[in-house]
């Protein structure tokens, strides 16, 4: 089946709401390529402002999945029992793929696209739809949710979140370019770009809804009306605090949490962020 009839298929089915054959055959063929990654929820797209655009059908194909799927046992080698959609096993990994998995409480479900290089430390959770480019590291308790998509040699650091969007179904996905370094426990959520080679400070919370302050230019980066929050390529971001406005605030000494941008990299950063290649 080619992917234009493919696609007409999954937004036909998707509407019509009813469960079939029909419609778990299709899903089987479109879970196969989601799992290898021919085909993504976002794609690079130069013509779009942003570099990139939305595939919103691979999105109606994975809630088209969980429509279809039956709940069933899944099997597992320690004691605990799961339960999870039968077109949703773990994803199915063999030492050809050159994908390094430490032991550990690490999950990665079908539909979930691991280029070759990429190490993940346990215990850390892939989640359907994600892309994961060739070289990245995923360190300990980190997550990458629905159809995120991280580029090419990628860190990202112990206790950091992804967040995962599959509704609505024309919303931006997270979008991590390539040689990012996300510090750890950061939390990067609601559609945000990062742009390649940028830096996320340890502790950052990156949302669609919070302006992030650029020091260095003397602008401030936020979400406009069909424009999602970019995060601008080489930028380093830490977290910072703003002062609230009003009486009650300055008598208390309020302020808000806000991400700065304090610097772009230079050679000093580089140096700081390298890639230790000897752990891959």
């Amino acid at each position: 089946m080619s992917r234009e009839l493919l696609i007409a298929e999954i937004e036909k089915l998707y509407e019509i709401h009813e469960t079939s054959l029909e419609a778990e055959s299709n899903v089987e063929r479109f879970l196969d390529l989601l799992d290898i990654g021919e085909v993504r929820a976002a794609e690079p797209d130069p013509t779009s402002p942003t570099g990139w655009k939305v595939n919103e059908w691979v999105k109606k194909g994975i809630l088209l999945a969980f429509r279809v799927g039956k709940l069933v046992k899944v099997e597992d080698s320690c004691s605990e029992q799961f339960f999870d959609k039968h077109n949703f096993p773990v994803k199915d990994i063999s030492a050809e793929d050159q994908i390094r998995v430490v032991p550990g409480g690490t999950a990665i479900r079908r539909g979930a696209y691991l280029s070759r290089g990429v190490v993940i430390m346990p215990p850390s959770y892939v989640n359907v739809g994600a892309y994961v480019g060739e070289g990245t590291m995923l360190d300990s308790h980190s997550l990458v949710g629905s159809c995120a998509q991280v580029g090419k040699k990628v860190h990202v650091s112990a206790g950091t979140q992804i967040g995962g969007v599959l509704e609505p179904v024309g919303a931006l996905p997270i979008i991590i370019e390539d040689e990012v370094m996300v510090g750890g426990n950061c939390g990067i959520y609601e559609g945000t770009i990062i742009k390649r080679r940028a830096v996320i400070g340890a502790g950052c919370v990156i949302t669609g809804s919070t302006p992030i302050y650029d020091i260095v230019k003397g602008i401030v980066h936020k979400k406009e009306k069909g424009h999602p929050l970019v995060v601008p390529e080489g930028a380093v971001v830490v977290p910072g605090s703003r002062r609230v406005s009003g009486d009650f605030a300055a008598k208390n000494n309020l302020s808000l949490y806000t991400p700065i941008i304090v610097k772009y990299r230079d050679e000093r950063t580089d140096a700081a962020t390298v890639l230790e290649q000897a752990l891959r």
